[in-house]
């Protein structure tokens, strides 16, 4: 068997897997239906309990209207037996077809009627000496074995009587014959209650579906209230809600980077002072011919003050990035990514690297320009540092069909792979560099890039040594 003829035949599988598995998930609509459904079928239930109850407790009521009026044609046409008699049998007839099965006796009612003392219309099949005890009352009689029910009216006189007689059993089937009328439309309409029901539920509920649109379409930053005023009053309490929420998230978020972005930024000031009183001190010893240990002493000391003072540079660009972006307005990345390179091109001097920039065309955006200065600031900054001397930083600005793409290319030792996702959590730091660092980098970035609707990833440069970074930023922000 071929693979597509294999895939074929295991189709139908599948499909019932997934069916099944659907048909098991717990869906609001089928709890409706079921609901619905359940209601329709206690009613009915006790509806057709009334009948049974009806037709257990019955007097022979049922045909009660068809008894009396043969009473009265037995009365007007007692001078005319002939037409009496052939008057009697058609509604005997009638009777019979309306409520039994016609000819026979045993599943059919049937009379008797006596004027003045005699039998002048018996219906066929039943016996002729079936009498009641008390009129106007239903009796069981039995007759040969056989077992009936029988109910005689009198006329005023007394001189005409009918005796309605009905088989044993059968009065439940008379009751429902006369009342079938209102229960069969009932059970006859239940398989097709069942998708008006369905399509009911589902209309019902679009409103709900729409709001749930709109916060599954959101982004992660985004706390915005929905946009949705709902004019029902089953989904204003969740949209309400939802949107307090969505307000004390926000404002819990802004104070709490309020407060780190306020203290990096007082902590700058003292760490500033404490490097400008170290390096006086490390002048004033020079005088006094330090040894080698107060030297490598003093080292560690403005060593650990700079990546102190780095530290909370980053951690306040990082708060800003989420707290104080400005709006985002239309900017030229390639211009934007030259002047940075411009401005770090003394720290890359220092460094001893040198970068390169291929920009071929005009790449704009609308973007937030403090962020993606922080970005490109951040991505250059790591690749001069973690870069031998002597090496080459290749930085890349591009347009490919409606994004931006920018690379940063170094010649360093790299990021393992398995480490490259990781590298991206705040205060993470590979365990094998020895360069310091914050750990803060490349969490300012991703932040950036994510505020932007771009993405970023870290591959190898196919040099063999080294890391590219590439970050794609949409021409216009979708966000």
């Amino acid at each position: 068997m071929s693979a597509t003829a294999l895939s074929l035949a295991l189709m139908p599988g599948r499909w019932l897997r997934e069916g099944w598995r659907r048909l098991r998930r717990p869906s609001l609509v089928r709890r409706l239906m079921f609901a619905q459904m359940a209601t329709m079928t206690l009613l009915w239930s006790l509806a057709i309990g009334l009948v049974v109850n009806s037709a257990m407790t019955d007097d022979l009521s049922v045909i009660d209207a068809s008894q009396r009026s043969m009473l009265l044609v037995a009365q007007n046409l007692a001078d005319k037996p002939a037409k009496q008699y052939e008057s009697l049998r058609a509604m005997d007839l009638a009777l019979r077809n309306a409520f039994g099965n016609g000819d026979d006796a045993t599943l059919s009612p049937s009379v008797i009627v006596w004027q003045h003392g005699r039998q002048v219309y018996r219906s066929d099949g039943v016996p002729s000496d079936i009498v009641n005890t008390r009129p106007d009352v239903a009796e069981p009689v039995e007759i040969d074995g056989k077992s009936w029910r029988a109910r005689t009216i009198e006329s005023p006189s007394g001189k005409t009587s009918v005796t309605l007689v009905t088989p044993g059993g059968v009065q439940m089937w008379l009751t429902f014959q006369s009342r079938g009328y209102y229960l069969l439309p009932l059970v006859i309409s239940v398989p097709f209650l069942l998708f008006p029901a369905w399509l009911s539920i589902r209309l019902a509920l679009r409103p709900w579906r729409t709001v749930a649109k709109e916060i599954a379409s959101r982004g992660p930053h985004d706390l915005a209230p929905v946009s949705i005023q709902p004019r029902h009053e089953e989904l204003q309490p969740l949209v309400h809600n939802f949107n307090a929420l969505m307000g004390r998230l926000r404002a819990s978020i802004a104070r709490e980077q309020s407060f780190i972005a306020d203290a990096a930024h007082e902590l700058r000031t003292p760490i500033a002072a404490m490097r400008v009183n170290v390096e006086a001190l490390q002048a004033l010893l020079t005088q006094y011919i330090p040894t080698e240990r107060q030297h490598e002493l003093f080292a560690r000391v403005l060593s650990s003050n700079a990546r102190a003072e780095r530290l909370v540079g980053q951690l306040l660009r990082l708060m800003r990035s989420h707290a104080n972006a400005s709006a985002p307005r239309p900017l030229r990345l390639d211009d934007l990514v030259q002047e940075r390179l411009a401005a770090l091109s003394t720290l890359a001097h220092v460094r001893e690297v040198e970068i390169e920039l291929v920009a071929d065309e005009r790449v704009e955006i609308v973007g937030d320009r403090d962020g993606l200065v922080s970005m490109i600031d951040n991505l250059i900054d790591n690749a001069t540092k973690y870069s031998p001397a002597g090496s080459v930083v290749s930085v890349g600005i591009r347009r490919i069909v409606d994004e931006a793409v920018l690379t940063v290319a170094d010649q360093g030792s790299g990021i393992a792979p398995a480490l490259r996702e990781r590298v991206f959590d705040r205060f993470f730091r590979d365990p094998d560099q020895v360069q310091t660092g914050s750990g803060l980098g490349l969490a300012i970035v991703l932040a950036v890039v994510d505020a932007h609707g771009g993405a970023i990833a870290l591959s190898d440069t196919g040099t063999g040594k080294g890391l590219q970074v590439t970050v794609r930023i949409p021409l216009v922000l979708r966000v």
